[in-house]
Order: C-alpha cells, then sequence, then structure tokens
C-alpha cells in the first residue's frame, strides 16, 4: 500500500497575491512576514515558512463534502507560490516532521471512518494504519494543537 500527499494548488489563491493589506482585509485575508523559521505551514509547498516570508492567513474549506463533515478552518499559503510541491509519495512532508497530528479517516462520501492521533514523526505508521481499512478513501492531517488542515492523504494512484 502506498499513499500519496501533495500542498493545495496555488491558483485560487493567486489573486489575492500582491494586493494591499486593506483590500485583503476586506476579503477577511490577513498578511503576515513569519518571524521564525518555524510556526508557519504552507499548505501549497508543505513546508514551514523562513523568517522574513510573507505569507497569506485565510479561510479555506479543506473538506467540502455535503456531509455533517465539511470542514474549514484558517491555513497560511506563501504569498506567490506558483506550484504545489511535488507528491510526497510513501513518505511524510517536512511540514508534518515534529508535529502531533490528528488524522481522519474518510469513505469515499466524505464519512469519517476513523481517527488517530499522530504523535510527533509518527504521522507515516498511522497513515498506514488507517488505510489498512479499505473503506478509508482519503486521510485528512491536521495540527493537533491549533486544529488547522494541513495536508489531504491519498492512496497512491486515487489523488484528486
Amino acid at each position: 500500500m502506498t499513499y500519496r500527499i501533495q500542498g493545495l494548488d496555488p491558483a485560487p489563491f493567486a489573486p489575492l497575491f500582491g494586493l494591499p493589506d486593506d483590500v485583503l482585509g476586506r476579503r477577511g485575508v490577513k498578511r503576515v512576514v513569519a518571524d521564525s523559521d518555524r510556526g508557519f505551514p504552507c499548505r501549497i509547498s508543505l513546508d514551514d515558512a523562513r523568517a522574513g516570508e510573507a505569507l497569506l492567513l485565510l479561510h479555506h474549506v479543506s473538506h467540502d463534502v455535503a456531509t455533517p463533515y465539511r470542514s474549514a478552518y484558517a491555513v497560511y499559503v506563501r504569498e506567490g507560490a506558483q506550484r504545489p510541491a511535488d507528491p510526497f509519495v510513501d513518505q511524510v512532508p517536512p511540514v508534518f516532521v515534529g508535529r502531533p497530528l490528528g488524522l481522519r479517516g474518510f469513505d469515499a462520501e466524505g464519512m469519517l471512518r476513523d481517527a488517530r492521533l499522530a504523535l510527533p514523526d509518527d504521522a507515516d505508521a498511522q497513515i498506514r494504519d488507517l488505510f489498512a481499512d479499505p473503506g478509508i478513501a482519503y486521510i485528512h492531517a491536521h495540527n493537533a494543537a491549533h486544529g488547522c488542515f494541513a495536508a489531504r492523504i491519498d492512496r497512491d494512484g486515487d489523488a484528486m
């Protein structure tokens, strides 16, 4: 069994890149500058921004399904990101390393089937454990403490 993790497509965010702060504010978006090399996880690159890099903090619907599990929360995206990170196949992206994660396994209809708490550096084992259930079509990873969406995880070959 293999799995695949890919960053978000930057296209929906691109119209926001470079807008003045007041315009972003009217759209519910905040420009922030990373003040450290950790703590500003970009959902496009799946890596933390470095100190001094600009990001947009915005509301993102991460689980757009017609079930009670539809979900949205704030996420960071690097301003000006051109393409998502290359897919991570059978390995976790840098943004997962050292962080506790909530992993939520969903069936093809978007209903929650199972979940795991992955302690720092235990995500790979927990992902494989969830995918041992053939009824789990995909997994959403969330940062455990802050609750924000980190990435979608698909069985390799099933990425959407």
